[in-house]
């Protein structure tokens, strides 16, 4: 799940931000029983960022996610999720996202590639990112912007390949994970 990426030829470097974990939630889904979807989200998270509307190509993403913070709302699914059939959190306690490069895309938009890794395997992946805001001021005098990105990644190529058969036919959990992250970030410079 990988897109063409271009590297920038900007020498001024994009202005950094950091994600407000206050106002920000980073969010999966996965389908369930072939007929719906689960939701949960990660608690902690942090993630330093490189962006300027004016340069998209030379946004730059660094991001950790303590992957035992996760929340589904059910303690025995949260449970399961931990262990080493799925995320493993006693190994590998956290994901990381390092960008490799970015392009341009849509209204406004950026597609941002890099490296994920989950359960110590590492596969390029690449982060959607829109409805990015202009700065604005908040209340307590912070500049901050807002934004929207998603991905989808194959649980499966990460090494969480436990599944059982329903008997009407299809299997328990999907493979495809839709991850979404809804940002505030505050300017750090």
């Amino acid at each position: 799940m990988s897109a063409s990426t271009t590297t920038s030829t900007n020498t001024t470097p994009s202005p950094r931000w950091t994600l407000d974990p206050g106002h920000s939630a980073v969010g999966f889904s996965i389908r369930h029983l072939m007929i719906t979807n689960v939701r949960g989200e990660f608690e902690n998270f942090r993630a330093d960022v490189r962006y300027d509307a004016a340069h998209p190509e030379a946004t730059r993403i660094d991001a950790a996610i303590d992957v035992v913070s996760l929340n589904t709302r059910e303690a025995k699914r949260d449970a399961d999720l931990r262990s080493a059939l799925f995320f493993d959190v006693e190994a590998h306690p956290a994901m990381t996202f390092v960008s490799k490069g970015a392009r341009a895309a849509g209204e406004g938009g950026v597609e941002v590639t890099g490296d994920l890794t989950l359960r110590g395997m590492t596969r390029e992946v690449t982060l959607s990112v829109g409805d990015i805001s202009a700065p604005q001021i908040d209340m307590r005098g912070n500049r901050r912007i807002g934004a929207t990105a998603t991905a989808k990644i194959k649980r499966s190529e990460f090494g969480m390949t436990w599944n059982k058969a329903l008997e009407a036919g299809g299997v328990v959990v999907g493979d495809v994970v839709t991850i979404t992250i809804e940002g505030s970030l505050l300017a750090t410079e």
